[in-house]
């Protein structure tokens, strides 16, 4: 007597479903590693640009709100690091002794995470955003 190898349609009903399962409480999880993935690049631009703003300051005796006197390519400036999903743009006060960094959500990433869309920081340091958990 000869014996078929193979699984049956319980079987592959069965493994279909595990693997429904899993990919309905796995999906959430990547989602959210991917959003605060993108936000940490974005924060970290934006500490880095505050740096050459501070360079520029040292040098120039005045902050400027044209990010190519940074040596960035555009203005306002779009990071292929952050998948190009926020834009960082520079706004100057007092005679130029004073700036606000802001990165915002562009493109569809606007869509992905609307509860953390703008950062900011100043030229003392101090954070910003809709919620105290965007920084975290």
């Amino acid at each position: 007597m000869n014996k078929i190898k193979g699984i049956t349609f319980i079987e592959l009903l069965i493994a279909v479903a595990i693997m429904g399962l899993l990919s309905v409480m796995i999906y959430p999880s990547y989602i959210d590693f991917v959003l605060r993935s993108n936000r940490a690049e974005a924060q970290s631009e934006l500490l880095r640009i505050a740096n050459l703003q501070e360079q520029y300051f040292i040098d120039q005796r005045t902050y400027t709100s044209d990010l190519t006197d940074l040596g960035l390519s555009d203005n306002p400036f779009i990071n292929t690091n952050t998948g190009g999903n926020y834009s960082f743009s520079a706004t100057i006060g007092d005679d130029g002794t004073s700036f606000t960094l802001t990165a915002t959500t562009t493109g569809t990433f606007q869509n992905k995470d609307s509860t953390c869309t703008t950062f900011t920081v100043n030229e003392v340091g101090q954070k910003g955003a809709e919620s105290d958990d965007c920084w975290g």
